[in-house]
């Protein structure tokens, strides 16, 4: 057998097992793009100058991750009634046990204020932009939302902070951002 045999012998495994590679390459790649969060602009936050933080600036989507049907109904309207914006009740798919604040950063005054309501609240950062907070709540408790103790403004340190797109700032207009309570 020469050379050229061996060579023309070769040519169709080598050439399967790099176009395998490339295959398994394009796959690994194209399930790590769909697992990729985007970071969306449209929806971004506007910086605007405070001093405070009060709930009719924060807007709030509230979602039951429970047992109990409704729950996140109960606790947008509680929330409501203390000024907060609602823009979404529904559901999650993660399963809460103890009410969990999400929003883009955990030294955010947002997302201080929000917890300020749930005393036993886990604070999560998830980097998004929009400056909207999550409220996931689970168990039904009489410590998750407190009659009294919570917050009603909130100091911004360095006089900025981040409002949804339509909110001005105490003292600057009478726009708030566009929600409804569902």
């Amino acid at each position: 057998m020469s050379f050229r045999d061996v060579i023309r012998w070769l040519r169709t495994p080598v050439t399967l097992a790099v176009l395998l590679v490339v295959l398994g390459y394009g796959a690994w790649w194209g399930y790590k793009a769909v697992l990729a969060v985007p970071v969306s602009t449209v929806n971004a936050c506007v910086s605007q100058p405070v001093t405070q933080l009060t709930p009719d600036k924060v807007t709030v989507r509230v979602l039951n991750g429970g047992d109990v049907k409704g729950y996140a109904t109960e606790i947008a309207k509680v929330l409501k009634a203390r000024g907060y914006n609602i823009s979404v009740v529904s559901n999650t798919n993660e399963t809460i046990t103890t009410p969990v604040i999400v929003g883009g950063s955990t030294d955010s005054p947002a997302i201080k204020l929000v917890a300020s309501n749930f005393p036993e609240a886990t604070l999560r950062a998830d980097n998004r932009n929009d400056g909207t907070i999550d409220v996931l709540v689970g168990a039904k408790t009489d410590k998750t939302i407190p009659t009294t103790g919570f917050a009603t403004a909130i100091p911004v340190p360095d006089g900025k902070v981040c409002l949804p797109k339509g909110a001005t700032p105490s003292g600057s207009g009478s726009a708030t951002p566009s929600a409804s309570a569902t």
